[in-house]
């Protein structure tokens, strides 16, 4: 819930891998929602086993880790509009996050989101992160295939290390990374014809020099709207990390255990390996008692562990934790 990046991916603080967006970094939660333009204008909740006909109109959805909710929210309908409607949503807030992956020390900071729709492509930012959907979604499909090229500033250890002896290891420099991201979600599966599930991988590549490696992420998630006001969702992925990845983040040499006194360590960088799973849970309320459009407040938490070799790092085992918490609420906005 969102590696909840979900609503928000906090703007400078986490890798693309170790955050679930938190609020819609919800923003840590879907990509986008499934909820139709249609629904019935009762703001009760929607029964689990409904035999309401399935929307006309449905959201892409996908990321339930990195921005559960925002739907669309567009002009009149169009019976002769090929494209799914287009939108733009903005997002606001605050969340509290490790001080880097891997601490037991917490920072509390800024977090930011803008996504949007515009003649069937989507795109959205997620904190450090850009991407665009090229594959345009067409008005009304209920199962809908996304991918597209994405860019990520990975900003881990590059500041606000509060524990003495990583920050002693020297700060990192920041890693530019491009890759891609594909998945596939489908709307009205087992509440009703508007919630949706949806499978995802992110696959990443140091173009900067820094670490040199890879991350790949895969992630499952599923979300409902509970009312025509209110939606939850959550999220489980899993982080696999090239060899340079463990090396440049997690491996201690000998200088740095001169300078701060942990031991020498090289096991995060023998080999590729999953280092680290994360489940995680989002919601939001519309203030207008409409998620497709105004106000809406947006919330949620996400786990993650550090697993193998990673968790068996220095920074973790010692100076940190193996359990990593994000937590984070705002207010979002969407036209």
């Amino acid at each position: 819930m969102p590696d909840l990046t979900s609503f928000f991916r906090f703007a400078c603080a986490l890798p693309l891998a170790a955050a679930l967006a938190i609020f819609a970094a919800a923003p840590a939660a879907a990509e986008e929602t499934a909820l139709p333009r249609d629904l019935p204008a009762s703001t009760g909740p929607i029964a689990i086993g409904s035999s309401e006909t399935p929307a006309r109109y449905v959201q892409d959805s996908g990321d339930i880790d990195e921005n559960i909710l925002l739907p669309a929210q567009g002009p009149h309908d169009d019976e002769d509009r090929k494209w799914a409607r287009d939108y733009f949503a903005v997002a606001g807030g605050v969340i509290t996050v490790p001080s880097y992956n891997g601490s037991d020390e917490r920072n509390i900071l800024p977090a930011f989101y803008f996504r949007g729709r515009f003649k069937g492509f989507a795109f959205s930012t997620r904190g450090t992160n850009f991407q665009v959907d090229l594959i345009r979604q067409k008005r009304g499909q209920k199962t809908d295939i996304k991918f597209g090229p994405i860019i990520n500033l990975r900003s881990d250890r590059t500041g606000r290390i509060k524990d003495a002896q990583v920050e002693a290891l020297g700060e990192k420099k920041l890693a530019v990374e491009a890759g891609v991201s594909a998945g596939i979600t489908h709307t009205g599966v087992v509440t009703s014809g508007y919630d949706q599930v949806g499978l995802r991988v992110v696959a990443l590549k140091d173009i900067s020099g820094r670490h040199g490696s890879w991350v790949v992420s895969p992630t499952i998630d599923y979300g409902t709207p509970l009312s025509k006001r209110a939606y939850i969702g959550m999220s489980a992925s899993m982080n696999v990390y090239g060899k340079g990845f463990g090396r440049y983040y997690f491996d201690v040499d000998p200088a740095g255990s001169a300078a701060s006194g942990l031991p020498v360590y090289s096991g995060a960088g023998r080999k590729a390996t999953a280092g680290k799973y994360t489940i995680g849970v989002a919601g939001a309320y519309g203030l207008s008692g409409d998620l497709r459009k105004g106000f809406v407040l947006i919330g949620g938490a996400q786990y993650g562990r550090l697993t193998g070799r990673y968790g068996d790092s220095p920074i973790v085992g010692i100076a940190g934790s193996r359990s990593q918490w994000l937590a984070g609420g705002g207010i979002a906005y969407q036209f």
